[in-house]
């Protein structure tokens, strides 16, 4: 990656900064950063796109190695609270799921939700797309709470539909790989970018969750 004054700043505590500057910053580093790829934007062009000084830049991120890393965790922040709001609503202790068959309809719900929300998202799609080409420019990634936090947040409710007797899931954790794997990811993987099929979504949704059910649903 191009150093950008990297080396030496890396090392310099970063400020907290406005709000709307940072927002600002973030939003023109994933727009740059995907038109052009992370080697070709310059700190310089970031700053003009967000309107401030590259002053604010480095003191805000660090360097561009951070300012990458802030994209894609803002993103993931987003992605938890997307999430999270539609567990709350499909999915939780309070929603009236007694058979498997509500679980199903539940789960489904739930998963068009997220589905249609994430593909939908411009700021999704954009950041995925950075991850898969940028994974080996960071590696913090790999232990960052924001990349496990998904999956066991819907690890901790199938354990629950587990311990009322819906689900046969003894290991609550490996049941939510495969009902991301059998629904938002097969879905993501027949997007065509800059368009979104919600009608295809729901489909692949409906029919992911079908077959998670036919195994992990209680018999």
């Amino acid at each position: 990656m191009e150093s950008d004054q990297s080396t030496a700043t890396s090392t310099r505590p970063v400020r907290e900064g406005l709000a709307h500057k940072r927002a600002a910053i973030l939003s023109a580093a994933r727009e740059l950063f995907v038109r052009q790829g992370v080697e070709r934007t310059s700190m310089d062009a970031v700053a003009a796109e967000a309107a401030v000084s590259k002053r604010t830049v480095y003191d805000y991120y660090g360097d561009k190695h951070g300012l990458l890393l802030a994209v894609v965790v803002a993103a993931g922040e987003s992605l938890i609270a997307t999430l999270q709001q539609a567990l709350d609503e499909h999915l939780s202790d309070a929603a009236d799921i007694r058979t498997t068959a509500d679980l199903e309809r539940a789960l489904t719900d739930f998963a068009v939700s997220v589905g249609v929300s994430m593909l939908g998202s411009s700021d999704y799609t954009a950041t995925v797309r950075l991850i898969t080409e940028n994974g080996a420019l960071l590696p913090e990634l790999a232990s960052h709470p924001l990349n496990v936090a998904p999956e066991e947040a819907v690890a901790e409710r199938l354990a629950h539909f587990a311990s009322t007797g819906l689900l046969d899931a003894e290991d609550p954790r490996l049941a939510a790989d495969h009902f991301n794997g059998l629904t938002t990811l097969l879905a993501f993987g027949h997007h065509q970018p800059g368009a979104i099929d919600a009608d295809r979504v729901r489909q692949i949704m409906v029919d992911g969750v079908h077959a998670f059910m036919r195994a992990y649903g209680s018999r």
